[in-house]
């Protein structure tokens, strides 16, 4: 998908996620799950914050390592699972994940929450973008109801707010119907 522009990858952060950044709520270690080329990550690292980056894609890695030294930032950009993020061997303050959650089928899903539970002390925050049920059509990922959501994360996370929001995407300039979730680990 990299050796192109996937249709996510909008060369900027999602704004329901710059809003974010805006009023503070980025804190402490940062980890960027399914980071794509970046932009979340550099956006952490351009607030002065320690940011990682990890993504299954080496394109996408190799391209958001390029972003972080052309635009002079300190961010660390890896090649891995999200579903082995006690691998890392690190713990983080705040997980941004724009278009990974909804990517799963229900096992992994239940497997990345044990990943992000794995890398997270309670008083965590988890911030998610993820494709709604809202969304009509059927192009694109798998939509992600309010339900799932919660079920998903009914142990050791508290659900802090699930709000409509835009995915901004390349291909449907208004963008897509979105949920942003902040989720707090217990």
């Amino acid at each position: 998908m990299y050796a192109g522009a996937p249709p996510w990858d909008i060369g900027r952060p999602q704004p329901a996620f710059l809003e974010l950044a805006d009023v503070g709520e980025l804190k402490g270690r940062v980890l960027d799950v399914g980071c794509g080329t970046g932009e979340h990550a550099l956006m952490a690292a351009a607030g002065g914050l320690d940011a990682t980056g990890i993504d299954a894609a080496p394109a996408a890695i190799a391209i958001a390592q390029a972003k972080a030294r052309d635009r002079g930032l300190t961010a660390r950009f890896l090649v891995w699972n999200a579903l082995d993020l006690a691998a890392l061997d690190q713990r983080f303050d705040t997980v941004l994940d724009s278009g990974l959650f909804h990517v799963f089928d229900d096992d992994d899903r239940v497997r990345f929450v044990d990943s992000l539970t794995a890398v997270t002390e309670p008083g965590a925050r988890y911030h998610m973008l993820c494709f709604s049920d809202r969304q009509p059509g059927d192009w694109g990922p798998r939509r992600v109801s309010q339900q799932e959501i919660r079920l998903s994360f009914a142990r050791e996370w508290r659900m802090d707010s699930i709000e409509d929001a835009t995915f901004d995407v390349t291909l449907d300039p208004p963008g897509v119907r979105a949920w942003r979730v902040a989720i707090t680990r217990v």
